[in-house]
């Protein structure tokens, strides 16, 4: 079952990240199981370290395309992303697995087990790279992190206030009609 993709939603906005570009939903599909599937294109921009600006050539893109495969799996309570980049390959290769699932013990908190791979195939200079890369890694996740939860709390807020709306429709409703006889049906 294909599923039509969501009104454009330009999360970089919400939690402030300007280097992502843009994002694209290639592919979205329920499974016979319920999971949903998606896979997305997104563009970053790309700025190197001023060292590698000295030893790469002055026309490497600045922008860098990377694919992200998720799945939720809602009978689990489970999010997988798999996340690689597609240019500048030879330079860096990032490959990040993110698995965010729900405590045993205490289900409302959520867990989130990160794995990433960092190579370089640049002759000579590929543990520096890796190094740049991991640390530049590292960074981001921090900054990933609050970003996340700040998007976090604007939907908690959003989905309490839609809640308070909600139990106040409610209320409206059980109010005019508790006046009325009740219906009786044949």
């Amino acid at each position: 079952m294909s599923v039509p993709p969501p009104p454009h939603f330009d999360i970089s906005v919400v939690i402030g990240c300007t280097h992502v570009l843009t994002e694209d939903v290639i592919f979205r599909e329920v499974t016979p199981d319920n999971c949903l599937l998606s896979r997305r294109l997104l563009t970053k921009t790309n700025r190197l370290p001023r060292w590698a600006e000295r030893i790469f050539p002055g026309n490497l893109s600045r922008s860098v395309y990377i694919v992200e495969d998720s799945i939720i799996d809602p009978r689990s309570r489970r999010l997988t992303t798999l996340t690689w980049n597609l240019n500048h390959s030879t330079l860096m290769t990032v490959v990040e697995r993110c698995v965010f699932h729900s405590d045993q013990d205490r289900p409302v908190l959520t867990g989130l087990t990160r794995e990433a791979w960092i190579s370089s195939g640049v002759f000579g200079l590929s543990r520096p790279i890796q190094e740049f890369g991991l640390s530049k890694f590292r960074s981001n996740q921090m900054k990933a992190m609050k970003g996340l939860e700040y998007a976090l709390s604007k939907l908690q807020k959003a989905a309490a206030q839609g809640h308070h709306a909600d139990t106040k429709k409610t209320e409206n409703l059980t109010a005019s009609t508790s006046s009325q006889k009740p219906q009786q049906y044949a």
